[in-house]
């Protein structure tokens, strides 16, 4: 089951990588970035949902952003919006009318947890219309300050991004409250469309189950009479097919139930496959009942060499997972899967799960790769989030926060409803415009 990464890519393999190598010389502190793990009560050892996230980047600070609860009967005051990766100002929005919930980190007073994963997607949807105000970043902390639940939250972020603009790439969003998981994948509608907003699929995800996500869309077929578990956008089909992106299958014209939203917003390549589905990939390795079976049926996927097995989107974990699980899970390095390098050339005689940058390169003009794992020296900071659904709402989200690598940081417990941030931690980051 081991397997050499440090190696030569194959010639089919070869053939996406000068790309590849482009965008990872031009954005060497952001590609490939963030890694999601959500757990629902059904899965947890204490029925409690839990929700992991790594923010991956070597230019980003371990600050633990606070938003203090406001209230405001005006609507004429007004918010400023920057861009949470370059601080750049992206234009103003009515502060909300009433009061806001207190938000520490990502997780809110009333139990909600927000985390994201960028996908980016095509290259036709990837720039924003020019008046778009609402970012990412932005979309996750507003969000948090106006809504109580998953599903508040989906209906915000759709209202904000439709009179606002989405500013901002292909995006997974995690969305966990007291008592529901959802994951929502969105992506612009492009800069020359006269509609504002985005595209997207949200999956909630079934009780018992968990789910990750890092970095590469992973939603793809869907139902579209079930609700309850399903909501997406009703353009998410016909605006694939006025880009020419998609065309029905004969026998499918009515409901396109055979459209998939990752194939055609975010099409698998040797990049998602080998270095951000196979992250996912050792989440799911680890928790599984028959983790050979699993190996034996996706390894040629996240190795790069097979992108049509497709790994499933939730799957049910061999027992209740407990924090140290999930702690144990976000600390990975591809140990016991088909990526693990600490045995090839660059781990040395210490075995060291870690290799300088850069990710991929060339000698002699052949094409190589070192591995992406869960645990990097680029994390800017981390975060387990636990939600208590038998305590009252103000205590329910815990932030077990930590900066750098989550394999080696300490982490420490705030709540949601904090009033105040350590000076340890606290300060404020490029999406307040600082």
């Amino acid at each position: 089951m081991s397997f050499a990464p440090f190696s030569r890519v194959s010639s089919r393999q070869r053939q996406q990588m000068p790309l590849l190598l482009l965008l990872l010389s031009c954005f060497p502190a952001i590609t490939n970035g963030c890694t999601n793990i959500l757990v629902t009560p059904g899965a947890s050892a204490k029925s409690e949902p839990m929700l992991a996230y790594a923010a991956d980047s070597a230019n980003l600070m371990g600050y633990l952003y606070h938003y203090p609860s406001i209230e405001s009967s005006s609507s004429e005051k007004t918010r400023k919006v920057y861009g949470w990766d370059s601080g750049e100002y992206l234009g103003s929005i009515p502060e909300y009318n009433g009061r806001t919930y207190n938000v520490v980190g990502n997780a809110n007073e009333a139990g909600l947890v927000i985390g994201e994963t960028t996908f980016g997607g095509i290259e036709k949807l990837t720039t924003p219309r020019e008046d778009a105000i609402i970012d990412y970043g932005s979309l996750i902390y507003i969000t948090l300050q106006r809504s109580a639940t998953a599903r508040e939250a989906i209906q915000t972020m759709i209202d904000l991004t439709d009179q606002y603009g989405y500013a901002s790439e292909g995006e997974s969003f995690s969305i966990v409250d007291s008592n529901e998981v959802w994951w929502m994948e969105v992506i612009g509608r492009g800069r020359d469309n006269p509609r504002q907003g985005f595209v997207y699929v949200a999956a909630h995800v079934p009780d018992g189950y968990v789910a990750s996500h890092a970095n590469q869309a992973r939603i793809t077929t869907f139902p579209r009479d079930d609700p309850e578990n399903y909501l997406y956008s009703d353009d998410v089909v016909s605006l694939a097919k006025s880009l020419g992106l998609y065309e029905s299958v004969s026998g499918d014209e009515e409901f396109d139930l055979q459209f998939s939203f990752s194939d055609v917003y975010d099409p698998v390549t040797f990049e998602g496959a080998r270095f951000c589905e196979g992250r996912v990939f050792s989440v799911y390795h680890s928790i599984v009942s028959d983790p050979k079976d699993f190996h034996d049926k996706y390894a040629d996927y996240v190795r790069g060499k097979d992108f049509t097995s497709r790994m499933p989107l939730f799957v049910k974990p061999s027992k209740l997972l407990t924090l140290d699980d999930i702690t144990n899970a976000m600390s990975s390095h591809y140990e016991q899967t088909p990526l693990d390098w600490s045995n090839d050339v660059g781990a040395g005689m210490y075995h060291v799960p870690y290799r300088p940058r850069p990710l991929v390169w060339k000698y002699e003009e052949e094409d190589y790769c070192n591995e992406r794992p869960i645990g990097t020296q680029q994390t800017g900071w981390n975060f387990i989030a636990v939600v208590r659904p038998t305590m009252p709402p103000p205590l329910q989200a815990i932030l077990w926060f930590g900066v750098d690598d989550t394999s080696t940081s300490p982490r420490y417990p705030v709540y949601a409803s904090s009033t105040e941030v350590s000076s340890a931690y606290g300060g404020g980051g490029t999406q307040d415009g600082n």
